[in-house]
């Protein structure tokens, strides 16, 4: 047996010495101090941010940093909580809660988090993106200058959506709000529109309504739902907004087009105050917090036109407010106000009165439609708002029995078919071209002749009429939307051939 020699012996272990690494690691961790309606209070983890992500141990159940307060941390629970008890560890991640996107989302129905919730597997193929990010700025946005059609008339022709705005839908409940919503989603077939609809706090018969109705208009092929129905948690109600947001960016900072739509914010303020007083955040007006203006203005503004240097793509906000007895003067409903671009005001009388959709003309405005609005709607629907305001004001004083000259009972008759053509059926958009043939006929006086409830048929037939009569008329204003003098005498031409008709039928 060799003997071995010490030098070595020395020089191996030196060796091994040298290349030995730390495997120590160190993290930032906590001890949750006490667990209520899915709220954490953690004591330990100084360093952490607010929004950061952290994870319970041992059950691994995620949590999102909320509130920062001195000796402790708020987190608000995302998983089931049932598991976490008071002396567990928790630890940062030191990452953002971040959200799986993209067009394997479509089609899909998923919660606040993106996790599928239709049955129908896993999904594929996503590309995760912040949940929150900061909103472009001034320099990176463009003005907003392309239409983005809802297929309603009342408001293409009224209040205008362009692409990037942030129109708000506000009123009563049960007064159709939702089905604006609906609508606008199935107008956008056959466009380069994705659509992302988010329900918050809604009954979950509702949402399951809303899926099946785009279900049948093959809309869901183009868009994605979530939904955090009234039995999630107030964690998830809060989130599900951004998170949608997020799955619209995806589409917006790749150059394309994407409309959101939230019902409803109302819903998520009630969430948000709901978990701020169970963090011990002192109340504000009506018990909120004092940053929920915040809360949505931060939503909000990520809707934008980017410039042509950022792709040019765009995010549409539709969101939705839920008034009581149509106050609109209240805490929420001024916030979000005074946000957004406009407002759709839907009002109960003209809903109970068979107005629908029962948009109040007065009190609806668009603020950048207008500019991005089609040439051919904008002329044909240009005066209608006065005449349905003027018609309006008449209509009040006509109640009280007063004489009124021939001039003023032209106007109050012309008024009440205005309103008529506008009524639509729900689940029922109309394309441009459709549009403005029904608003020709009426503000050309076409219809003065033909009886107020008649109308509803005369739309009817007109629109098979001319189909017969001028086929690639349709065609050709769905693709041009300009009022030529060659599109405005075919117009006329097909007015005064179904006058004719129309009369024979009665």
């Amino acid at each position: 047996m060799s003997k071995l020699r010490t030098d070595e012996i020395a020089s191996a272990l030196k060796k091994s010495l040298d290349n030995h690494k730390d495997a120590l690691k160190l993290e930032s961790v906590g001890t949750v101090i006490q667990v209520r309606d899915g709220i954490a209070e953690v004591y330990g983890l100084d360093k952490v941010q607010a929004g950061e992500m952290v994870e319970f141990e041992p059950g691994g159940e995620r949590g999102l940093a909320l509130s920062l307060n001195e000796g402790s941390v708020g987190v608000i629970i995302l998983d089931d909580y049932k598991g976490i008890k008071e002396g567990n560890t928790v630890k940062r991640s030191q990452r953002q809660l971040d959200i799986p996107t993209g067009e394997a989302l479509l089609g899909r129905v998923v919660d606040a988090l993106g996790r599928p919730i239709d049955g129908k597997g896993e999904i594929i193929g996503a590309s995760n993106r912040p949940m929150e990010i900061i909103a472009p700025r001034v320099l990176e946005r463009k003005a907003v200058h392309e239409p983005l059609q809802t297929g309603l008339k009342a408001v293409d022709a009224m209040v205008p959506i362009g692409r990037g705005q942030r129109e708000l839908v506000i009123g009563d409940r049960q007064i159709g709000k939702t089905a604006i919503l609906v609508d606008a989603i199935i107008n956008q077939k056959n466009t380069d529109v994705y659509c992302v609809y988010v329900a918050v706090g809604q009954k979950a018969s509702a949402v399951k309504e809303v899926v099946e109705a785009l279900e049948q208009a093959g809309a869901m092929d183009y868009t994605t739902v979530v939904s955090s129905p009234a039995s999630s948690p107030a964690a998830l109600q809060f989130l599900a907004p951004y998170a949608a947001a997020a799955m619209g960016e995806h589409f917006m900072f790749d150059g394309k087009h994407s409309l959101l739509l939230i019902d409803d914010l109302s819903k998520q303020a009630n969430a948000y105050r709901e978990i701020s007083l169970l963090l011990r955040r002192p109340p504000g007006r009506e018990a909120y917090p004092g940053d929920v203006f915040y809360l949505h203005s931060r939503l909000l503004e990520r809707a934008s036109k980017l410039s042509d240097k950022l792709g040019g793509g765009s995010m549409t906000c539709l969101p939705v407010i839920e008034t009581l007895e149509g106050n609109e003067t209240a805490y929420i409903p001024t916030n979000v106000i005074s946000i957004t671009d406009g407002q759709i005001f839907l009002y109960p009388d003209l809903f109970n009165a068979g107005v629908r959709p029962s948009i109040n003309v007065g009190l609806s405005v668009s603020r950048v439609g207008g500019a991005a609005q089609t040439n051919i709607i904008k002329k044909l629907g240009g005066s209608l708002r006065l005449e349905l305001a003027q018609y309006r004001e008449i209509e009040a004083f006509a109640k009280f029995g007063s004489d009124l000259d021939e001039r003023t009972q032209a106007r109050l008759d012309r008024g009440q078919r205005m309103v008529e053509i506008l009524k639509q059926p729900q689940y029922n958009p109309m394309s441009i071209g459709e549009m403005a043939l029904v608003l020709y006929a009426g503000t050309k006086g076409y219809l003065d002749a033909v009886e107020v409830d008649d109308i509803s048929q005369y739309e009817s037939e007109i629109l098979t009429f001319v189909n017969h009569e001028d086929p690639d008329l349709m065609n050709e204003v769905n693709k041009e939307a300009k009022l030529t003098d060659e599109i405005d005498k075919r117009l006329k031409s097909v007015c005064e051939k179904f006058a004719k008709v129309f009369k024979k039928g009665e």
